[in-house]
């Protein structure tokens, strides 16, 4: 397993002294009581976010808790079972979160604004620039953005996601150093601490790997649709590219600030030595949809790990799915393992004509629509 030992170098924690531009991530477990929303909690986290925006850091708050604050404000006990159900929810809850959240704020002096976004909403390619350039406004600005799922509209993503995954999207959107995530949980353990009260917190994580993912549990979040499996997927994308992810306890007290004055609180999940990604890349690796899967050679899974090439037909063995030319599909190895995302140049059926061909050939077999199968300016590779 890729884990330090309990005690952490202090370089390790200078990765938070020297953030300046922070996304920090509040799970529903920790915002919510048995009668809703915590008024405290929300207080304090106010309290401590304002503390780093005295010390000139940039700010990025993900807030789950609308579906909670609908099911506490309606009374209702127990969790919702229908989709519909949760979306009314959450058009009941959503207004009295932002709503917390803003009070909380104006104690300190610090202004917020509310952004509501859906993966869906994100596909076009104009409309996620818009979403990048008004975060970044907000930023410039000196506002706390205050981000969350439009729950009452993304079916899908009621069902298929949470708000880990969209803190990665964030997370590049403003290009942000840091990721904190908090949870019910004040940290990972070798093994699920509400079961063994031997478990030991893990304090710092060199590389998110099938290891460290046994370590986790698979049970969600109280009140949320995550759990630590959700995070570790969340810190594997971030941390693959420079950026370094926290898990701690949302309800320590002052977790955030003791964080920054280098307490070894919750796990550090250590970036990875590849470079931040720009352009359409954040935009393809986390919101377009996977429509199809190819397999590669070995061969084609070396050019794309280790010499930065495009994928070939020439190294493609396998096509799985229906889709058409433009679609967002996975490279994968031999042996499983996915080894990049990216966009297409070809549907599903002229790509079953071309497997294995040279460039040459494939004007004899298909439209010609360029020698590539995937140009590296358009694909994500994960290793």
């Amino acid at each position: 397993m890729s884990v330090a030992t309990m005690s952490l170098h202090k370089n390790h924690r200078n990765l938070l002294k020297d953030a300046k531009n922070v996304v920090i991530k509040v799970g529903s477990a920790v915002l919510s009581g048995p009668q809703g929303l915590d008024p405290a909690i929300i207080r304090s986290l106010s309290e401590q976010i304002s503390t780093l925006k005295k010390r000139e850091m940039k700010v990025t708050l993900v807030s789950s808790g609308a579906v909670a604050a609908g099911i506490g404000r309606l009374g209702k006990h127990g969790e919702p079972r229908t989709v519909p159900e949760k979306q009314a929810l959450a058009a009941v809850g959503q207004g009295g979160l932002i709503r917390s959240w803003e009070e909380a704020f104006d104690r300190f002096g610090v202004k917020v604004a509310q952004v509501l976004l859906t993966r869906e909403g994100l596909i076009p390619r104009h409309r996620f620039l818009n979403a990048r350039n008004t975060l970044n406004t907000l930023l410039e600005w000196d506002l706390v953005p205050i981000v969350n799922e439009n729950d009452t509209v993304a079916t899908e993503e009621l069902q298929f996601t949470d708000n880990d995954a969209l803190s990665a999207l964030i997370v590049h959107l403003v290009e942000a150093d840091l990721l904190i995530c908090l949870s019910d949980v004040d940290g990972l353990y070798d093994s699920d601490p509400r079961k063994n009260p031997d478990a030991r917190r893990i304090s710092m994580v060199a590389q998110v790997d099938d290891a460290i993912f046994q370590a986790a549990g698979s049970s969600p979040g109280r009140a949320g649709r995550g759990g630590m499996r959700s995070k570790l997927e969340t810190a594997r994308m971030v941390t693959l590219y420079g950026i370094p992810m926290v898990v701690a306890g949302g309800r320590v007290p002052n977790v955030i600030t003791r964080l920054f004055d280098g307490e070894d609180l919750g796990t550090m999940f250590m970036p990875g030595l590849k470079r931040k990604i720009r352009g359409k890349k954040p935009w393809i690796a986390f919101t377009l949809r996977r429509e199809g899967v190819l397999e590669i050679d070995e061969g084609a899974c070396r050019a794309l790990l280790e010499h930065g090439k495009s994928l070939l037909p020439a190294g493609l063995r396998k096509v799985y799915g229906d889709f058409d030319a433009g679609a967002c599909v996975v490279c994968r190895s031999p042996k499983g393992k996915e080894i990049a995302v990216g966009i297409t140049n070809y549907g599903s059926e002229e790509l079953s004509r071309i497997i294995g061909c040279q460039s040459g050939e494939i004007c004899k077999k298909v439209d010609f629509h360029g020698e590539e199968v995937i140009h590296r300016d358009y694909m994500v590779v994960f290793h």
